[in-house]
């Protein structure tokens, strides 16, 4: 096996040193921030300037650089007595983001059964955080930008104005100075926002960071698994030095969060089931990058065999191994299942013509509208066996699964 790496690069080192810039600032790191790199620790010094203020931030960055994670650090360097909160602005819809805002009275529309706070009042003396501010609609972005000038607001359906001391921390990843070229962005509202802006490198542009943020999330991982070895000890990976440098060298277009997602997909699917030992090798990141979980994994990303029981029978294996096995066997089902449903409602053409008969029209106990899930998959079978004259690796690619799940469930179904 390749010379492992036991231990990587040592964060809490990192932490306990102090950040000296070419301006003569002195920055101690947050515990949870890391930054080697020049940009980002020229963002811990601007950070820990503007902390303090009042003045608003804009957070400019690509969708999981931390945007969050910085308007946290704004807030719990500022002393502020309130709390911090979170609003995300994409995700309210258009008729009641002023609601969510600014509150509401009792009676002002039509389920509004009582008064409510919104956002600016929960946040007083604290921070407001509006994620996503890119997408607030216009009519809302006028209300905003009356609070952001006068510190007042009024709830929907009051006309009395109430204060607010929240401090306002916005964040975006589009570009808003397009956005204000083409109308759907108030220029006024731009510029008050962007008092300051901090740009949030891209994890690609900042590649001295990730060695760092490897040993600090495979650490969480192993406490949030709980991933031990035979004496009950957590068990930290071993990671091979080209398996260290593929992940150095990825483009990371999702951030740090794909790079918390591999590596935790590493840790449950490589370590946890492992008891002596883990070695995460060149060949596991591999598969894992080239794998996606969220949109449809087939359950062959990572075909490392499971270590064999210590007696010829199953019952010997430790829970944790077949609590894995069944999640791994289960997502690939899933995954198998959904393309299947895919495939078989789809027209198809006369060329390769996947024609399932139309569905019942009537409701009679002898004719059920519903389709049972078995028919359906075996439907889907057979046609793609048909379509492709019988070559079943072709057939199971159409599919979506692999030629040994073909085989399965040809064997299950009685057609072997």
């Amino acid at each position: 096996m390749p010379e492992t790496i036991q231990t990587l690069p040592t964060a809490l080192a990192l932490r306990e040193r102090e950040v000296r810039l070419p301006r003569a600032h002195t920055v101690p790191l947050p515990e949870h921030i890391i930054a080697v790199s020049d940009e980002m620790r020229e963002m811990v010094s601007v950070v820990r300037a503007i902390a303090p203020t009042s003045i608003t931030v804009l957070l400019i960055g690509e969708s999981g650089t931390g945007k969050e994670v910085f308007a946290e650090l704004i807030h719990s360097l500022s002393e502020r007595s309130g709390p911090f909160v979170t609003v995300n602005c994409g995700a309210i819809p258009e008729g009641l983001i002023e609601s969510e805002l600014f509150g509401h009275e009792k009676g002002s529309f039509t389920g509004a059964s009582g008064q409510r706070k919104g956002f600016f009042e929960a946040a007083h003396d604290g921070t407001l955080f509006l994620d996503e501010i890119g997408e607030m609609p216009l009519q809302s972005q006028v209300k905003l930008l009356r609070v952001l000038e006068t510190g007042t607001f009024t709830r929907v359906g009051s006309t009395t104005p109430q204060k607010t001391n929240a401090r306002i921390v916005a964040a975006t990843n589009r570009d808003l100075e397009l956005d204000v070229r083409a109308g759907t962005f108030r220029s006024d509202l731009y510029y008050r926002l962007r008092a300051v802006m901090l740009r949030i490198p891209p994890l690609r542009n900042r590649r001295e960071d990730i060695p760092f943020l490897i040993e600090v999330m495979l650490e969480e991982f192993v406490r949030k698994h709980r991933v031990t070895g035979r004496d009950g000890r957590p068990m930290m990976p071993q990671i091979e030095p080209e398996a260290i440098q593929l992940l150095i060298n990825h483009e990371w277009r999702g951030n740090i969060r794909e790079l918390r997602n591999t590596l935790e997909q590493l840790v449950v699917l490589v370590c946890s089931v492992q008891q002596d030992s883990c070695v995460i090798t060149r060949r596991d990141v591999e598969r894992s990058l080239a794998s996606d979980i969220a949109s449809g994994w087939d359950g062959h990303a990572f075909d490392r065999p499971l270590p064999a029981p210590h007696a010829p029978s199953e019952k010997n294996l430790s829970e944790r191994e077949l609590l894995y096995r069944a999640l791994i066997e289960l997502r690939g089902d899933i995954s198998e299942i959904k393309e299947m449903l895919r495939q078989s409602s789809v027209p198809r053409t006369s060329s390769g013509a996947l024609a399932l008969p139309p569905a019942p029209t009537t409701t009679s106990p002898g004719n059920n509208p519903v389709i049972p899930l078995e028919e359906l998959e075996t439907k889907a079978i057979l046609n793609a066996l048909n379509v492709h004259e019988g070559n079943r690796r072709n057939a199971a690619k159409a599919l979506g699964i692999n030629e040994r799940t073909l085989y399965r469930k040809l064997k299950e179904k009685g057609f072997e």
